[in-house]
C-alpha cells in the first residue's frame, strides 16, 4: 500500500531491510514439537491502522518451538472498535487453523486448538456469541461468530494471552528493540514462550 503514495519516511524504512537481512542471513527457522497433542495459536490485530481505517490482522501458529504458519494481511471490511477489529482477527485465522486441524486428522493425529487472544471481551464474544454483544457490536456480521459455533462443538478452545506474550504483535505492530529480537526469536524457534516466563531453549 505504500507504494502509491510513498514519502521519505517510507525510503527510509525501505532501505532498513536490506541492511537487516545481511545482518541477520544466519538466522534459519527451527521447528521442533514439545506438545504432541495441541498447536497454539495467536491473533491478534491492531486497530484501524491503515490509511482507509481498516485495522490489520497478524497470527501465527506453533507446535512447540518456531511458528509452522504465520500470517499477515489488512482486514477487509472496517471495524468499530478494538474488540471487533480482534474479532475480525480471529475469523481471518480461523480458516487456515481448522483446515490445518481436519488436514492433520485425516493423518490419523487428532490436535487440540487452543487460540490465544489479549482481549477479554473478544473472548466473550467468541464464547458467548451474540449473547454478550454490546450496543456497540451488536451490528456486527454474524459470519463473525463462526467461532463460537466451533467454540461450542469443542473444535477450538480459546485462551486469555496476556499483551506482553501475545505473538501476533509480531505481524501487527512495529516492534522495536528487545521486544522485536524477543518474538522474533520465538517465531524462528530459538526461544520458548512459556505462559508466564520466557525460557531459553
Amino acid at each position: 500500500t505504500r507504494k502509491r503514495d510513498p514519502n521519505k519516511d517510507d525510503w527510509v524504512k525501505l532501505i532498513r531491510i536490506p541492511s537487516y537481512l545481511k545482518g541477520t542471513s544466519n538466522l534459519s527457522l527451527t521447528l521442533s514439537m514439545t506438545d504432541e497433542t495441541t498447536i497454539h495459536w495467536y491473533a491478534d490485530a491492531s486497530f484501524a491502522v491503515h490509511k482507509n481505517m481498516r485495522s490489520h490482522t497478524g497470527g501465527l501458529a506453533t507446535m512447540g518451538e518456531g511458528s509452522i504458519v504465520s500470517k499477515s494481511l489488512k482486514q477487509k471490511i472496517n471495524s468499530k472498535s478494538s474488540t471487533e477489529a480482534e474479532l475480525i482477527a480471529a475469523d481471518d485465522t480461523s480458516s487456515i487453523m481448522l483446515h490445518i486441524k481436519y488436514f492433520l486428522l485425516h493423518q490419523g493425529y487428532d490436535f487440540k486448538l487452543i487460540l490465544h487472544q489479549d482481549n477479554k471481551s473478544t473472548i466473550l464474544l467468541q464464547e458467548n456469541g451474540k449473547r454478550s454483544s454490546s450496543k456497540r457490536t451488536r451490528a456486527l456480521n454474524i459470519r463473525y461468530f463462526f467461532l463460537t459455533d466451533q467454540i461450542e462443538k469443542g473444535n477450538v478452545t480459546v485462551k486469555y494471552c496476556p499483551t506482553n506474550e501475545m505473538l501476533g504483535d509480531y505481524w501487527t505492530k512495529p516492534l522495536q528493540g528487545r521486544k522485536f529480537e524477543l518474538f522474533r526469536d520465538v517465531i524462528m524457534g530459538y526461544i520458548t514462550l512459556d505462559p508466564l516466563h520466557v525460557s531459553r531453549s
